[in-house]
């Protein structure tokens, strides 16, 4: 069995209602379900946080250690310029998968830099909520 963390960031709480033209319109609270259903179906679990404060998203990586053995990881805008989630991530050296929503590259030019990635086991980035579902494919086919 495979325990996965998957954690939001700031403002990610509001999809369904945040900038629909670039988030879109489907809750957290759906994606989740379909995310814990196909975890399940295989023998694996899914447990889920969200806060908009860098701090706790930290401590709950922290508390991840010894417990989980993926991390699926949407930082938001702290993607950006967060080197304590940077440092957090080599430090727990639990395998971290980054995803966004938006293609970040495509954005505004400060979006365009993540700090995260070079620590994370790898980045999805702009197929739209269906990015959660490539990572959690990827770690289910994991050995």
């Amino acid at each position: 069995m495979k325990r996965i963390l998957l954690i939001n960031g700031p403002n990610l709480n509001l999809l369904g209602n945040r900038e629909e033209e670039i988030y879109g319109t489907v809750s957290f609270d759906e994606i989740l379900l379909n995310l814990k259903d196909t975890a399940a179906r295989s023998g694996n679990e899914i447990d889920y946080s969200q806060s908009n404060h860098e701090g706790e998203i930290i401590d709950k990586m922290h508390e991840a250690i010894g417990n989980i053995d993926y991390i699926i990881f949407n930082p938001g805008a702290l993607t950006h310029y967060s080197y304590s989630l940077h440092d957090a991530i080599k430090a727990i050296k639990i395998p971290t998968i980054e995803v966004h929503i938006s293609n970040i590259y495509g954005r505004d030019k400060w979006r365009s830099k993540s700090v995260i990635s070079p620590a994370a086991a790898g980045t999805i980035s702009g197929f739209g909520i269906r990015g959660y579902v490539m990572a959690l494919d990827f770690i289910l086919k994991q050995k």
